[in-house]
């Protein structure tokens, strides 16, 4: 039974891994604050948590719910879209205008934007339908597939998520010298821009 339950466990840290690795809104902007070392604890507890709590939604069986509202789904796809196109323009301005002192370590964090990274974070997890249908839909239906071992299944793809966003997070500091410079920045900034603006648009034409 233990071979049975670890074995579930590794097929859901496998599953989680394979659903959050490719980058996109939410990893971008957690690569972003790991890298000016900003609410890097916040935001990858707002992560894992909140996936956590999710897949807990998902292998609970509450997915059949959630396919039961689909006009709930579209209006997070607009509510969600149109906040990534509008984070993705700031950060294009950002790769256009940059502010004085944008390079790493110089700049510093404005007062109050511990509480705005944390709010976005809140945003761009929870205003992202691909979060439920990942979550609560895919990962719980492949849990229920395992039975009684669905919970170890959901366990492993909660850890999964944990780690992922806790390397990305605090990984992302490994790059302090590049990011020293602040043509770096806009490279940077350039790469969630046009994460940001795509998947909003995505997001907006599925609705």
């Amino acid at each position: 039974m233990n071979n049975g339950i670890t074995t579930a466990a590794l097929a859901g840290f496998g599953t989680g891994l394979s659903l959050i690795v490719a980058i996109g809104a939410q990893n971008a902007f957690v690569l972003r604050q790991g890298a000016r070392r900003h609410a890097v604890l916040a935001v990858v507890a707002i992560c894992a948590v909140s996936d956590a709590l999710l897949i807990t939604l998902g292998v609970a069986g509450v997915g059949a719910f959630v396919t039961a509202w689909p006009a709930a789904l579209t209006a997070v796809a607009i509510a969600g879209g149109t906040f990534l196109v509008c984070y993705g323009i700031l950060a294009a301005r950002r790769v256009l205008r940059p502010a004085p002192g944008a390079a790493l370590g110089t700049g510093g964090a404005p007062a109050g934007s511990a509480r705005a990274a944390v709010l976005t974070c809140l945003a761009m997890t929870w205003l992202n339908p691909h979060v439920y249908l990942d979550t609560v839909l895919l990962v719980g239906s492949l849990a229920a597939d395992r039975g009684d071992l669905r919970w170890a299944f959901g366990t492993g793809a909660a850890l999964a998520s944990l780690i992922w966003f806790g390397a990305l997070g605090y990984g992302a500091r490994l790059l302090s010298g590049l990011l020293a410079r602040p043509g770096a920045w806009r490279v940077l900034d350039g790469l969630v821009a046009a994460t940001m603006v795509t998947m909003g648009g995505m997001l907006l034409a599925r609705a």
